[in-house]
C-alpha cells in the first residue's frame, strides 16, 4: 500500500487488540468528561507532517495545554514505522498545507491512512475553513477537521472527542455555510438580480471578511479576477472599499 507523501510501505502489522476501551460513543460525554478520557489514556497521539518545525510547534503547544497528553511525531508513516513502537496511536493527525483536502490525490492519502489505521482516528488539520472541504475530508473516513485557524484549546477538545468515538467539525464552518443558504433563500444580502453566481460567492467571503488571497485559493480562481468581481461588486452597491461592501451585505 503507498501513501505517497505519508509513506505507507512495508509497515508490520501490530495488534489491535490494545486499543483503549475508551473510544466510546462522544454523546455521552460532557466537555469535562473527554479532557478526562485525554489525561487517563495510556495511548499517544500521532502528528504525520513533513515540515519538521511546523510538527514540533504543534507537538509543544498541544503538550502546554495539556501536559498529560502522550505525543509522537513523524514526518510520514513510513518514518513513524521506524520508530518500532510497540502500539499503534490512539489518534493520528493529518497535517496539510498549501493544499485542498478536496484534491484527488489528498483524498486519497487521507482514505489510505484511514483504511491502514482502521480502529484509530485520523483528524485531518488544513488551512481552509470551508464546510465543503470538511465534509469531504470527513466523507473519506476523518473522524474530525481541525482548520488552521482555531486556537490551541480547540484543537485539543477536536482530538479528545475524536479519541472517543466522535466527529469534530467546527461550529464556525457550520454557522458560516447556514447563513450562506440563509442568504440564497432569503434575498437579504447577496441577490440574485443585481449580482452574477461567481460574484454573489465573493460577496459571501467578503461579508465573512476573508482575504483576496483565501477567497482566490477556495474558489480556485486568480487573485486578479477575485479583484475584478470585488469592483465589480463595490460599483453595484455604491461603495468605496470592502468594508463597506461587508457593511451593506450585512
Amino acid at each position: 500500500m503507498n501513501v505517497d507523501n505519508f509513506g505507507y510501505n512495508n509497515i508490520s502489522p501490530l495488534q489491535s487488540e490494545k486499543f483503549r476501551a475508551s473510544h466510546a460513543v462522544a454523546s455521552n460525554y460532557a466537555i469535562d468528561d473527554i479532557d478526562d478520557i485525554d489525561d487517563e489514556d495510556g495511548g499517544y497521539v500521532l502528528i504525520i507532517d513533513p515540515r519538521r518545525l511546523d510538527r514540533e510547534c504543534l507537538s509543544q503547544c498541544l503538550s502546554l495545554y495539556n501536559p498529560a497528553m502522550n505525543i509522537r511525531m513523524a514526518e510520514s508513516i513510513d518514518d513513524w514505522g521506524k520508530q518500532q513502537l510497540t502500539e499503534n496511536p490512539s489518534a493520528i493527525l493529518l497535517v496539510f498545507s498549501g493544499t485542498k483536502v478536496s484534491d484527488p490525490g489528498t483524498c486519497e492519502k487521507i482514505s489510505n491512512v484511514v483504511e491502514a489505521f482502521k480502529r484509530v482516528p485520523v483528524i485531518v488539520i488544513a488551512d481552509s475553513d470551508d464546510l465543503g472541504e470538511i465534509m469531504k475530508a470527513v466523507e473519506v473516513g476523518a473522524r474530525g477537521y481541525i482548520p488552521t485557524s482555531v486556537h490551541v484549546n480547540v484543537a485539543a477538545q477536536a482530538i479528545a472527542l475524536a479519541r472517543a468515538g466522535g466527529v469534530f467539525i467546527p461550529a464556525s464552518s457550520i454557522l458560516a455555510a447556514k447563513d450562506t443558504i440563509s442568504s440564497a433563500f432569503s434575498g437579504t444580502n447577496c441577490r440574485s438580480d443585481i449580482f452574477t453566481p461567481r460574484e454573489i460567492e465573493v460577496a459571501e467571503a467578503l461579508r465573512r471578511g476573508k482575504a483576496n488571497k483565501i477567497i482566490a485559493y477556495e474558489m480556485n480562481l486568480c487573485e486578479s479576477t477575485v479583484k475584478v468581481h470585488i469592483r465589480n461588486i463595490m460599483k453595484k452597491l455604491h461603495a468605496t472599499n470592502r468594508t463597506e461592501v461587508a457593511f451593506k451585505l450585512k
